[in-house]
């Protein structure tokens, strides 16, 4: 492949490349010795000026011409009346850009940042750094020693800071600790949260848009959001509050004044403004916990709020405005939401850029022994006193925490809450056998309570339907007929007809009938619940 010609981009030099007579030869002029080096060719120079150098420019292009003919010099007038305006400077180079015809098959970019102002070359580097010129810095210093007419040195510098060592090691230690952050220092060992965490860092660190946490209550989703502001915080990302709510408290006519404000008298006891949760988030990071839970009404405000950074308060007729960050959480399978018309599309769209499913305790099993030790630290750092086990009670402890019989349905709640009972029975700060054992059978009787009261998250849409059309009465079925009739309803929810519903369940004992109804044995099979196919077509089964 033919080499790519060399071009430099840079401004002239109103006082380096400056010189009158033959003595501007023994004085280094920064321009023209680009086109002295003997083992760099320069194929073109294009020449940014400003105002009226016109007669420097040309000075400058002949004597270029009379060092290498080889090199061609464009020279490009730029509308810059203030070379120390940033504004005006970044603009006029903002436009250059925009227009100049880079051409990167054939010609590679040489940014020369020596001359201009201070400001030309902090926004020639900015640009540089920002792609707009595609290319690299190059920086040309005069002889070390006074020589007349030497060229001095060059140094090409890449901005991809990754392939410089030290940057590269110093930028991989920031991540790590970033990651240890979020962590709390937590030295997890399942490999799927491992991954997941180092990307939540590295999104966070560079992206401003919205993040949702999915995962069970007590998988840390509040946790992990409080981590990630105080981590942009530490970076000087953010400088606002930390704002939380759980929309799930969220009830009526006071969901919007919550969140959005309200203004003096916008209702009935509304004696005052209030500025809402998300104002007080402004330039800092709002946590919305059980988004899912929010109605349709306040949705479409939070889509405006988050798109448009302004919202109308409670009554009021002016817009407000609030820049904040937004970390959304739910339990709940919004897509599923979306599909049946409980959760705006639009909205899901926007906050669904990042996501992330937090993994529940049972499914991270290997976490559970350095969780311990955290919360172990976390309290003795409360009470002034370290606790730890015995090596039995430890054993005996993990042993059970690891066993299929430790449901952990409240997940790292249910730990917290184990390991703080334990401490808080520790004489001496030592956690025995005796307390273990005791604590092993509170666990067994919450989970006994839990298995008998199955919590909604963990049944299926079709339990739930079946609870929803029969009430109080779908727990006297037997489990038999309960599982018949959530597959009875399945069918029916996916049949356009009554007739339909019924060739579909009686397919093969309706080949034994001469004149088979299906219809009738579906409604009278119905029937025996008190249901109806009315009213299983016109409920949602989801």
């Amino acid at each position: 492949m033919k080499n790519k010609k060399k071009v430099v981009i840079g401004f002239i030099g109103t006082q380096l490349d400056s010189g009158k007579g033959s003595a501007r030869w023994e004085k280094w002029r920064p321009t023209v010795a680009l086109a002295q080096h003997e083992d760099v060719i320069i194929d073109r120079i294009d020449l940014l000026f400003s105002g009226h150098h016109d007669a420097l420019v040309k000075q400058v292009t002949i004597d270029i011409g009379a060092v290498c003919p080889q090199t061609e010099v464009v020279p490009r007038q730029v509308a810059i009346d203030d070379p120390w305006d940033f504004e005006q400077v970044y603009g006029a180079l903002y436009d250059f850009a925009r227009d100049y015809p880079f051409d990167l098959e054939r010609e590679e970019y040489w940014i020369h940042i020596t001359t201009g102002t201070h400001v030309v070359q902090i926004c020639l580097f900015l640009m540089t750094e920002a792609h707009y010129f595609p290319g690299r810095l190059l920086q040309t210093s005069p002889p070390r020693r006074h020589t007349p007419g030497a060229p001095g040195s060059l140094a090409l510098i890449d901005l991809d800071l990754s392939k410089y060592n030290q940057i590269a090691q110093r930028f991989t230690r920031e991540q790590q600790e970033g990651v240890a952050f979020l962590k709390s220092g937590i030295a997890t060992r399942n490999p799927r949260f491992n991954a997941m965490i180092d990307e939540i860092e590295r999104v966070a660190i560079k992206s401003r848009a919205p993040m949702l946490l999915m995962g069970p209550t007590g998988a840390g989703k509040s946790f992990l959001a409080r981590r990630l502001y105080e981590l942009k915080k530490a970076r000087r990302q953010i400088d606002g509050r930390f704002v939380e709510i759980n929309c799930a408290t969220l009830h009526g006519d006071g969901a919007g004044s919550t969140l959005f404000g309200h203004v003096k008298g916008a209702f009935t006891g509304a004696a005052a403004e209030r500025a809402g949760l998300l104002r007080s988030a402004a330039k800092g990071l709002l946590f919305l916990d059980e988004i899912g839970e929010l109605g349709l009404d306040e949705q479409a405000m939070l889509l405006k709020a988050i798109e448009d950074k302004r919202f109308l308060p409670v009554g009021a007729d002016q817009e407000v405005h609030s820049d904040f960050q937004l970390i959304a959480g739910t339990n709940r399978d919004l897509a599923q939401d979306v599909r049946h018309g409980r959760f705006r599309e639009d909205l899901f769209a926007r906050i669904n850029l990042w996501t992330y499913e937090l993994p529940g305790l049972a499914e991270r099993r290997e976490d559970i022994e350095p969780n311990i030790d955290y919360l172990l630290r976390a309290f003795g750092a409360e009470h002034g006193q370290m606790v730890r086990f015995n090596k039995e009670a430890r054993d005996r402890y993990m042993r059970y925490a690891l066993s299929p019989q430790a449901r952990w349905t409240g997940n790292f709640r249910d730990l917290s809450a184990s390991v703080m009972r334990m401490a808080t029975l520790a004489e001496a700060g030592r956690v025995t056998s005796d307390i273990v054992d005791g604590e092993i059978l509170r666990l067994r009787r919450l989970w006994q309570h839990d298995a008998e009261a199955p919590l909604p998250s963990a049944s299926t849409p079709q339990d739930r339907a079946l609870k929803r059309l029969l009430g109080g009465e779908a727990a006297q079925l037997d489990h038999f007929d309960a599982v018949q009739l959530q597959a009875v309803i399945d069918v029916c929810c996916r049949s356009a007809s009554l007739s339909e519903a019924g060739r579909s369940l009686f397919a093969v004992s309706r080949q034994a009938k001469r004149q088979p109804n299906d219809a009738d044995r579906l409604k009278k099979y119905l029937a025996r619940f008190g249901l109806s196919w009315e009213a299983i077509r016109h409920f949602d089964a989801s």
